[in-house]
């Protein structure tokens, strides 16, 4: 091998002995090297900070969720840290010439659930949760496993190097080296960067899958561009990072796209969320942990319907890697005078964490895992999410030998088929433009200084609905319904009781019946409320309606709803409805008949009264095109 730098000669001699990690971001001219010093952490919070020559990189399992209260199998999974203490910047094809190119023998491949389980667990999950109101989406794996008798750290770098010559279109590609795990991967997807106080996520949904046959390219691409599933899917996606960006961003975090990210196996679809926010990298980290591309929505019922259908614990897969560096290290800032001195004079720290997806764990033992999961929604088709974790597993597995290697110039770039680009841009024609544009506050002179809280029935989609108020000029805070008491419910100026999973009838739900209690000391109060999805539902229960489950769940769609003589195209993610009848409360001593705007397919989508709004879909959606304009509407009807 030829010699390219004394610190890759080391590793490269002693790739066991060593802890290390091969770096190559976003397709640029140089691989970094990173060798240093391994702990292990409890939380996101003790990750050391990094300084401005030595960079931490830490990978977060998948149970590291449980910090935010969410489920997930314990598999001991180490939140691990590597404190660089060398580093240095590679040529991509120099490195490439280094790596070694011995065959690495992977065998007893085999995947951890069959075809036809997998098949099974995708209807359970179609009927049991989103067809009781559960969520919009699920992301459920299954492993390929395998075994290799090359030691960990040899065939992670051998398989590194076929990566870099194979694929494309790729975030990271890695190779991680420390003790017990070692990981190696392509991943398409960034998580989360921050750098000079911009936030970026880039969620990626729908799958193209490239055809072996060439001249089924085209047709089958255009199939894809135009299909409804996979274009719901990813708006799905869109809208739950968006309540991420709306916690973390004073401006909420704008929409640009969609765009492709073709790779040598697939192309997928992705939009990028931008946003502005002064926040320390460990927060931003804990705030987003982790993708619902990889989870599903609503993330914390995610995280429990994941425990429920998947077996053991995911390691590393659906976690992040995440690096840590000062600003002002070379990549960015200059370093200014005393940097090199004092780490806080190169500037705060920044982040750049990739979703770990499109990669292999590697045990101490021989084992191999490559994890692959499928989005499921509503109209999902089992046959086809089965063949989705097969595909996504493909280029990892191509690497590995067990599948046949596409190389990078194989397939036309599918943005520049005639028709493409437009086809892309015209999925925003619809979409709300409040996200999609720069998002200064413009209050409403009545509004300002209105104080609201904000009741999170388990769903952040209260943090959007919080931003779009604090737009309007409203002053939002948002608290979780297990942490706001009844004797303290009719305090603020106006209370937004928001959206939630579940079956509002639920009886033996503490959050629901907990929801009514609150609900029901608003009205009685006579005070100004709004209510929505499932806090409309509970609401319009409490006013004497029938709730039902809708044939077909409302997951991720827009539906066009009259609401009082104005059309409007609304955000809808619901399973159970209200259906039309006498809406009657109780509301400070006075019978009170609300006013019942329904659909005759989708049931009650509105009620209105004295100081009283509510609504079934999410104005706050992506999807709502006229979100904010019904939102603004439905205050100024409750206070006036």
């Amino acid at each position: 091998m030829p010699s390219v730098h004394p610190l890759l000669d080391r590793v490269l001699a002693d790739p066991d002995g060593l802890s290390w990690a091969l770096l190559w971001r976003e397709e640029g001219p140089e691989v970094e090297l990173l060798v240093g010093d391994v702990h292990d952490v409890g939380e996101l919070a003790d990750i050391p900070a990094a300084e401005l020559e030595h960079p931490v990189l830490a990978m977060v399992p998948f149970r590291q969720i449980t910090e935010r209260g969410f489920d997930a199998h314990d598999d001991g999974a180490p939140l691990r840290v590597l404190v660089a203490t060398e580093v240095a910047r590679l040529k991509v094809d120099e490195v490439v010439a280094a790596l070694p190119t011995d065959p690495v023998e992977v065998t007893d491949e085999r995947f951890s659930v069959s075809d036809e389980d997998y098949a099974q667990i995708v209807r359970r999950v179609i009927e049991d949760e989103i067809g009781n109101g559960a969520g919009a989406n699920f992301v459920i794996r299954r492993d390929v496993l395998a075994r290799t008798e090359t030691a960990p750290a040899r065939a992670a770098l051998t398989w590194f190097r076929t990566l870099l010559t194979d694929e494309r279109g790729t975030y990271w590609t890695f190779a991680v080296r420390t003790p017990g795990h070692t990981l190696v991967g392509a991943t398409p997807e960034r998580h989360v960067s921050l750098r000079a106080g911009r936030v970026r996520m880039n969620p990626i949904s729908g799958t193209f899958r490239h055809p072996a046959d060439p001249a089924e390219l085209e047709p089958s691409f255009r199939r894809f561009i135009a299909d409804t599933k996979e274009t719901e899917e990813l708006f799905m996606v869109v809208d739950e990072e968006m309540k991420m960006m709306s916690q973390i961003c004073t401006d909420g975090g704008r929409i640009t796209g969609p765009y492709l990210k073709q790779m040598a196996h697939l192309t997928h679809t992705e939009y990028l969320l931008d946003g502005r926010a002064e926040a320390n990298p460990r927060d931003v980290l804990r705030a987003t942990m982790f993708a619902p591309t990889v989870t599903g929505s609503p993330m914390e019922n995610a995280c429990t319907v994941i425990t429920r259908h998947e077996p053991g614990g995911r390691l590393y897969y659906s976690g992040v890697l995440a690096l840590l560096e000062r600003e002002g290290d070379g990549r960015g800032m200059p370093d200014g005078p005393g940097a090199a001195d004092d780490p806080e004079a190169a500037g705060p720290e920044s982040l750049d964490a990739p979703i770990l997806i499109r990669a292999a764990h590697l045990g101490e033992d021989g084992t191999v895992t490559v994890s692959a999961g499928a989005t499921l929604v509503r109209h999902s088709d089992p046959v086809s999410e089965v063949a989705e974790t097969t595909a996504k597993a493909s280029g990892m597995l191509a690497a590995l030998g067990l599948r046949p290697r596409r190389l990078i110039r194989q397939t036309p770039e599918l943005a520049e088929l005639p028709g493409a680009r437009e086809a892309l841009e015209a999925r925003n024609e619809t979409l709300a433009a409040f996200w999609l544009s720069p998002q200064e506050p413009r209050p409403d002179p009545v509004l300002i200084g209105v104080d609201v809280l904000v009741v999170d029935a388990e769903d952040m989609w209260t943090q959007m609905l919080a931003h779009q108020l604090r737009h309007l000029g409203l002053t939002a805070r948002v608290s979780r319904w297990d942490q706001v008491d009844v004797e303290e419910i009719a305090g603020p100026d106006l209370v937004l009781f928001g959206p939630g999973p579940g079956d509002p009838d639920d009886p033996a739900d503490p959050r629901l019946a907990h929801l009514r209690r609150l609900i029901g000391a608003r009205v009685a109060s006579g005070a100004p409320l709004l209510a929505v999805c499932l806090s409309h539902q509970v609401l319009s229960r409490l006013a004497g309606l029938e709730i039902s489950k809708l044939d077909r769940p409302n997951q991720g769609v827009q539906l066009e709803v009259d609401l009082w003589g104005t059309p409007a195209r609304i955000g809808f993610y619901n399973t159970f409805v209200a259906r039309p009848g006498a809406a009657v409360l109780d509301r400070a001593g006075e019978r009170v008949e609300l006013e019942v705007s329904s659909d005759p397919v989708h049931g009650v989508v509105a009620l209105r009264g004295p100081g009283i709004a509510t609504i079934q879909g999410h104005a706050e959606s992506v999807l709502s095109r006229d979100g904010l304009v019904t939102l603004h509407a439905m205050i100024r009807h409750a206070l006036d």
